[in-house]
């Protein structure tokens, strides 16, 4: 008999300032995709890139997933706490000529092309000097036998993307000697068994980078699920950087029952007089 693998999907915002209702309507998704099938729900907070975070929006993420009923799965996991990994992996693709150093500008790389996409200029330079530089994953450059990283979504159905995104090799590890995003969400997700990733659609595109890196690290890759996006009246997508209002614990019900009929969730049991984890509870 065929046992199923427990699904473990998991909601990783970034503290770059307190969760906006497009920040909700990802929660709510991820949570309960993953509880649907009775899998556990991991909560990550992605604190790699100090020049964007708010101090105590940490905290303040943690106490409005309290607020609107969610109950995660373990401890919160934080990516500053997990530098040393992200450099062991890093030196183990070193190892294998998986990466390569970068010396290039952004102006440099504008030029290059009308597109801004990397050319791979210094896939072949052997730079040694580690200063000022980043670090590449070969991608466009990686052997032949390379898959194309298209993939089916289950949600946005099958995903083909232009070939100028399976040529770039995408930078891993930033000049300013931070971890890029590429490489610390894979290493998380393979070292926390997380088989299912459900997240906005503006991350689409970063899915076949992050497929290369599975490939790259033999592991296998999760399920994922790309949700629509909550515009303003702009039509542009809700977000911390263009002051999207943070959502308030004192109406939580409101907003999740908001959250379920912008996602096509909303069942008919389900009211605003309940209380937020009562919502999401019969939600599932």
């Amino acid at each position: 008999m065929t046992q199923t693998k427990q699904v473990i999907g998991r909601f990783a915002p970034s503290p770059s300032g307190p969760l906006h209702f497009g920040s909700l309507v990802a929660a709510v998704g991820s949570y309960l995709i993953a509880k649907s099938t009775g899998g556990k729900w991991l909560v990550r907070i992605e604190d790699i890139d100090p020049p964007r975070e708010v101090a105590g929006a940490a905290d303040v993420i943690l106490r409005q997933l309290e607020a609107f009923g969610f109950e995660w799965d373990g401890e919160v996991l934080y990516q500053s706490t997990r530098l040393e990994r992200y450099e062991e992996v890093l030196n183990d693709l070193k190892q294998q000529d998986l990466v390569y150093a970068c010396d290039c500008t952004r102006k440099q790389i504008f030029a290059q092309r009308e597109d801004r996409v990397y050319t791979n200029v210094c896939a072949d330079k052997n730079l040694t000097d580690t200063k000022d530089v980043a670090w590449r994953m070969r991608h466009g450059t990686a052997p032949q036998d390379k898959g194309n990283y298209s993939f089916n979504d289950h949600i946005q159905g099958h995903c083909q993307f232009d070939q100028s995104i399976y040529d770039e090799d995408f930078i891993i590890k930033r000049k300013d000697g931070l971890i890029a995003y590429q490489l610390a969400v894979v290493v998380d997700d393979i070292d926390q068994g997380v088989n299912q990733v459900v997240r906005g659609l503006d991350i689409l595109d970063s899915t076949p980078r992050q497929l290369r890196l599975y490939e790259a690290l033999a592991a296998t890759p999760p399920e994922y699920y790309h949700l629509p996006l909550a515009l303003d009246k702009n039509g542009d997508k809700l977000c911390k950087q263009h002051g999207a209002k943070a959502i308030e614990p004192e109406n939580a019900s409101a907003l999740l029952v908001k959250a379920l009929e912008f996602l096509k969730l909303k069942k008919e049991n389900v009211s605003s007089s309940m209380s937020p984890h009562e919502i999401l509870i019969k939600s599932i």
